[in-house]
């Protein structure tokens, strides 16, 4: 069975810099299904940063995004969730791994670039330590992102 059945806690922003002060936008929810689409949409929002792009799908994993220039930057929170979920899977063709087995299903596999907010004060350790919290939800993990990166309150607004 594959899930497609979009959950209310599914969600994607776009995160940009505008006049010193960060901005937060919801996206269609149809780019909690679709990454081509959610990197067209990161373009179309110009940031002397970057853009970031985040998406929470049901219980299950986040995504992280960042476009600068030509360059994409893809995190995904757990590559396991692949065998469910469409993002999930476009991300993982995109960063050119393989599904997970069936030994591997039972655990929590970060994939993607770890350093994708470094310059931006959240190490790579931080965010392995985040991603891989069984206590949380996706979206209770993006929050916090944001909150270290410095957008929570633009955040929280874009998501309510």
């Amino acid at each position: 069975m594959k899930m497609t059945e979009l959950d209310t806690a599914d969600f994607a922003v776009v995160v940009y810099r505008e006049d010193d002060a960060w901005e937060v936008e919801q996206l269609p929810i149809a780019l909690t299904e679709d990454l081509e689409g959610l990197i067209h949409a990161l373009r179309q929002q110009p940031s002397l940063g970057g853009t970031v792009g985040l998406v929470a799908v049901g219980d299950d994993f986040f995504a992280a995004l960042r476009v600068l220039g030509d360059e994409v930057i893809v995190f995904l929170s757990d590559v396991t969730a692949s065998v469910d979920w469409e993002l999930a899977r476009q991300i993982v063709e995109f960063l050119e791994l393989d599904i997970p087995d069936d030994e591997e299903l039972d655990q929590v596999l970060p994939a993607g670039d770890m350093s994708i907010f470094a310059d931006l004060g959240l190490d790579e350790m931080e965010l392995g330590a985040l991603s891989g919290d069984l206590d949380l939800y996706p979206d209770e993990m993006l929050s916090s992102i944001a909150k270290r990166l410095g957008f929570a309150a633009a955040f929280e607004r874009a998501i309510e």
